[in-house]
């Protein structure tokens, strides 16, 4: 008999979604708490397994899935999830971190170069047929990126995969805060390890990529925008929730910091009303990090693996819990 598999957002692979339906009996719901809600409430009673993403999943939702072994995330992070209950209940969680890695990196960057060219800027002065003199006034100009200081505060995979973009395509110096040493990316990127405040103070770029937890909630607030230089860009591709969105908000009006770019938002989508967006130091992207056909059809797949895997009876590569 086919275990039931539930499927509560968007899966981009056609392949990898007929394969499930060859091998599971598969209640597909896009909209689980909208539209879908009625048969995602249903299914969830008879589910061994769930696959999706960018839903929260509480107690009050999981104590209806009596038959639950498996969550398959396709997704890095997991903050949407209770590991303590998971673990309460015996239910396997398995995210799909490699997956992301590179593409997120690739945004990371993007984010850093538009902001410190002023990318978007210019380009908007271009399409509204402002761009009248051949030479752009001081006033438009820019801020190189080779040569400079990048802070990660958190290098993991992620932040290791920006700060070799920055090292070997830029020249740029690493430095890094984090919990433990890195002592082999110390030796390829030659990355300073340095507590917060000095990194905060010293980095012309800062980019955060920790993963959101109760410590690092608000990780990034009032105190901290003070400690960054008057020119510093900073950088968010982590979650929201990890910088104090009121404070970046001062930060960016009194010109503490020169810039921010973000591609995550304390709430998304990001309100029409967000002072955020009348601030012409910042740019925001709408949580495209991992936004590509190919990154999401990997996702995907290696989610659909783990899956077999844990229902299976084995060790998922990536199991969280």
């Amino acid at each position: 008999m086919k275990p039931n598999l539930l499927i509560f957002s968007r899966v981009s692979s056609e392949q990898v979604l007929a394969e499930l339906d060859a091998s599971y009996n598969v209640t597909y719901c896009v909209d689980p708490l909208g539209a879908d809600k009625e048969r995602f409430l249903s299914a969830l009673t008879e589910a061994d397994a769930l696959l999706g993403a960018s839903l929260k999943l509480d107690r009050t939702l999981l104590a209806r899935a009596l038959r639950l072994k498996v969550i398959a995330s396709v997704s890095a992070g997991y903050d949407n999830y209770d590991l303590d209950y998971l673990r309460e209940r015996n239910i396997r969680l398995t995210n799909t971190p490699d997956a992301v890695t590179e593409t997120t990196a690739d945004t990371a960057f993007l984010l850093l170069m538009m902001a410190a060219r002023r990318a978007l800027e210019m380009a908007d002065l271009v399409r509204q047929g402002k761009w009248q003199e051949k030479n752009i006034a001081d006033s438009l100009f820019g801020t190189d990126v080779h040569g400079k200081r990048l802070g990660i505060i958190g290098l993991g995979r992620i932040g290791a995969a920006i700060a070799r973009r920055g090292h070997f395509g830029f020249g740029m110096s690493i430095l890094y805060s984090g919990q433990s040493d890195k002592p082999a990316l110390e030796h390829e990127l030659g990355a300073q390890r340095m507590a917060l405040d000095h990194l905060l103070a010293e980095a012309d770029f800062i980019c955060v990529c920790v993963p959101l937890s109760d410590a690092t909630r608000h990780l990034i607030g009032a105190r901290e925008f003070a400690q960054m230089g008057a020119q510093s860009i900073f950088l968010n591709v982590s979650r929201g929730q990890v910088v104090d969105e009121a404070a970046l908000i001062d930060a960016l009006q009194k010109r503490k910091i020169r810039a921010a770019a973000l591609d995550v938002f304390a709430q998304e989508p990001l309100p029409a009303d967000s002072p955020l967006l009348a601030l012409n130091n910042l740019l925001a992207l709408p949580h495209i990090g991992s936004a590509t056909r190919e990154a999401r059809a990997l996702m995907a797949r290696t989610a659909a693996a783990n899956l077999k895997c844990a229902l299976e009876g084995k060790m998922p590569p990536d199991a969280v819990v």
